[in-house]
């Protein structure tokens, strides 16, 4: 899978397409799923442009790489699902075509606010 310029997350990134979003610094984005699959369901995606978590090992900088981490973290904070606050949530990175990935751009899926069930049917 090559990076697309045209996905649908680099057009958010590049305000092309509005979103509901929830955090935002120098390393990441986050926003609200337009489909949820949870009762919360929100996305963070790098800003950089790695087509998914194996792209991004190998191409991240340090910096980048504590920034995603750390925005997965803040995002779950501020939803309300984090330990500290919550009661625990699920974050999820399909990586390419047997791991179910759609869009070629990594995104982690933040789900919480209600338990989440079995992880593989």
């Amino acid at each position: 899978m090559s990076y697309d310029d045209n996905n649908i997350f680099a057009k958010i990134l590049r305000g092309e397409i509005p979103c509901k979003k929830i955090f935002e610094d120098k390393y990441v984005l986050s926003f609200h799923d337009i489909n949820p699959q949870k009762k919360i369901h929100a996305l963070v995606i790098p800003k950089g442009k790695y087509t998914d978590l194996d792209d991004f090992s190998q191409k991240a900088s340090p910096e980048e790489m504590v920034g995603l981490l750390k925005g997965i973290n803040l995002v779950a904070k501020k939803l309300g699902i984090s330990v500290d606050g919550g009661k625990g949530y699920r974050a999820l990175a399909n990586i390419s075509e047997h791991g179910g990935q759609e869009v070629p751009h990594l995104h982690f899926h933040l789900f919480g606010g209600e338990k989440v069930g079995k992880m593989v049917e």
